[in-house]
């Protein structure tokens, strides 16, 4: 029998426990995370902006400067999450969001806002490089496309909670009950991740030897199959002189731009839309996120069958990016329109998943936390200038003009992932 049988065999007969004890924590974690991150898309037409006296650039500035506190604690987090404890990190987070969403419900004016905002930002700023470096800790390559799409599908079920929640809310009560409800859920959700997670299969007691063997042999393996480059063994500083690395960056930043801009304008794009009132707005929301899932699974799934990375980061960019247009396009066709706005549901996180399995690929263990850290924040500096972009040019020109130009970037977005190398291609199994 030749080793690949061997192997094979054994990856079946292993237990798979980590599924069910690493996947659903960090999975609801980032659910909180993200509601706390984007309550404010429903706030904002649902009677903040006229209680506060915010104007169309101010709410895209509020939506925005979030990304600018995330910068912060982009790259520690990657590193702590590698040589520290990324459980006790993201447990002291989920209090600070929820310290801050409940101030937030307290505001009096657009300043306090804004400040509270930028604070939610640097609490939130080094979970993503934290949780993905977990699931590099747990999942071999194999399954790791899976494990990041299921995780990064916090962004759609998010969306799925959110929006009729936020609706909710807002109707029967005010938008200041919006931030204190989802403020004693981040509580909650502090006590769940205290008693569930473990950063590592090394600390784990719940797990067993076998799972516990062949992952920390398959991993070591892993690593060892990606040394003997220059780029991938280099510092981390010197990794930021390397072309990949920014190319990566631009990707992100792009993407970055289109999600937020669409996330953060779409429950105003459909109130404009449809002349609905919030509850109906937010049930009208629903269905995006939804095609959100069905996306990001069949995409994580074709890529992680194939082995292609980059066309499958491509491919669901161009989608968003068409749909994006037609949206506008179709805007004398209400239904026709916001199936497009629902075509950029399906598309929104498809290519997120796929996308964060690079890194691993191209940078060892001790530079990818970084790696990730830095890829993230500098992209989603992409997330402050989607939402102020739309902001503006509503104020400027048009709400048309705003949608085009977040297609326009996913457009980029989509042709700087297919020029990416075809390093990026190579099963961690290939040899270097």
């Amino acid at each position: 029998m030749n080793t690949a049988s061997i192997s094979v065999g054994r990856s079946q007969a292993i237990p798979k426990l980590r599924w069910l004890r690493i996947v659903p924590p960090i999975l609801i974690t980032c659910i909180i995370s993200y509601m706390d991150r984007v309550n404010i898309a429903f706030a904002m037409p649902g009677g903040m902006d006229e209680e506060l006296g915010i104007t169309a650039s101010m709410a895209g500035l509020a939506g925005g400067i979030f990304f600018i506190g995330y910068l912060f604690l982009q790259v520690p987090g990657g590193k702590l999450a590698v040589n520290g404890n990324g459980k006790k990190f993201i447990g002291w987070s989920l209090l600070a969001w929820a310290v801050i969403s409940v101030l937030t419900g307290l505001v009096t004016n657009q300043y306090q806002l804004l400040f509270l905002r930028f604070a939610l930002g640097v609490s939130e700023g080094g979970m993503l490089p934290v949780v993905l470096t977990m699931i590099s800790n747990w999942f071999p390559d194999q399954e790791r496309g899976r494990a990041n799409a299921i995780v990064i599908m916090f962004v759609p079920i998010a969306g799925i909670l959110t929006a009729p929640l936020s609706g909710w809310i807002i109707t029967a009560w005010d938008w200041r009950m919006l931030f204190l409800v989802e403020g004693g859920l981040s509580l909650l959700v502090m006590v769940l991740w205290y008693f569930t997670i473990s950063n590592r299969p090394q600390e784990a007691k719940w797990i067993s030897q076998a799972e516990k063997d062949y992952l920390i042999k398959t991993l070591h393996d892993e690593q060892l199959l990606i040394k003997g480059k220059t780029v991938r063994n280099a510092s981390l500083r010197r990794v930021l002189g390397d072309r990949i690395m920014w190319q990566l960056i631009l990707v992100n930043f792009f993407y970055q731009t289109g999600i937020y801009g669409y996330t953060l304008w779409l429950p105003t794009i459909l109130k404009g839309l449809t002349n609905g009132n919030m509850e109906q707005v937010g049930m009208l929301a629903i269905l995006p996120y939804i095609g959100a899932i069905f996306g990001m699974l069949i995409i994580s799934t074709l890529s992680d069958r194939t082995g292609k990375r980059k066309i499958f980061v491509s491919l669901p960019l161009a989608c968003f990016a068409l749909c994006m247009a037609l949206s506008v396009l179709l805007k004398e066709h209400i239904w026709w329109s916001y199936a497009a706005l629902v075509g950029c549901g399906v598309f929104i996180q498809a290519a997120a998943g796929v996308f964060w399995t690079i890194p691993p690929k191209l940078f060892n263990a001790e530079v990818a936390g970084g790696a990730r850290g830095v890829i993230n924040a500098l992209g989603n500096l992409g997330g402050f200038c989607g939402p102020y972009m739309v902001g503006v040019l509503i104020s400027l020109f048009s709400k048309d003009v705003g949608v085009y130009s977040l297609a326009v970037s996913l457009a980029i977005a989509s042709l700087l992932a297919l020029m990416l190398p075809n390093k990026c291609d190579q099963s961690a199994g290939s040899a270097p």
